[in-house]
């Protein structure tokens, strides 16, 4: 898919439905929620980025992700419970490559939903979206190591492990080694008739 394709459909992402949650373009009404998470030092731990400190960052930071999505160069949803409309994440695409056909996904979730299969099930939605919408042909996660939940939901999305690298991002003050595993076209849908 051209770039200009990929663009267009991010300036208004699509709403995408899965079965406990819904996956929906962000805005500052989520501040709150956003905050809830985004504050604690368990969820950025094995993140590149710092916790919220307050409230009004967060709300600052949705406000920053609705100009980029003006662009349609921000490539990230809210994950809203389906029953409460309650924001629990975000998730989407880091990167997008469509000359190469290719992407990298990434996900973060609230601790109150962490180990209750929320993060598979949201990894097989953006995996789905990326090879039948963008029409990839490999999408990757990377994780930095120690992080064995989130190689856990890669597994068991079907991703396979390519390996380590050494010292690839220097994140809050130390450079850290960064696991990576990805998935192609023809093995996502392979696995997903069989179910």
């Amino acid at each position: 898919m051209e770039k200009d394709e990929i663009l267009k459909i991010f300036k208004n992402p699509p709403i995408l439905e899965c079965d406990r949650v819904i996956l929906r373009k962000m805005d500052r009404s989520f501040a709150d929620d956003m905050f809830e998470y985004a504050s604690n030092p368990a969820v950025t731990k094995y993140l590149t980025w710092d916790v919220h400190p307050n409230r009004r960052f967060s709300y600052n930071y949705l406000g920053y992700v609705n100009s980029r999505y003006r662009t349609g160069e921000f490539f990230d949803w809210a994950i809203t419970m389906r029953d409460s409309g309650k924001m629990i994440g975000t998730c989407g695409f880091a990167s997008l490559d469509g000359e190469n056909r290719s992407g990298e996904i990434g996900y973060v979730l609230n601790p109150s939903f962490w180990h209750r299969g929320y993060g598979t099930e949201i990894a097989k939605e953006l995996l789905s979206f990326g090879f039948s919408v963008l029409g990839m042909e490999r999408i990757q996660a990377r994780y930095i190591l120690g992080n064995r939940a989130s190689l856990h939901v890669m597994e068991k999305c079907g991703m396979r492990f390519e390996g380590v690298f050494r010292h690839l991002l220097y994140v809050k003050g130390a450079f850290r080694d960064i696991g990576v595993c990805s998935i192609l076209r023809e093995e996502f849908f392979s696995a997903n008739k069989k179910r």
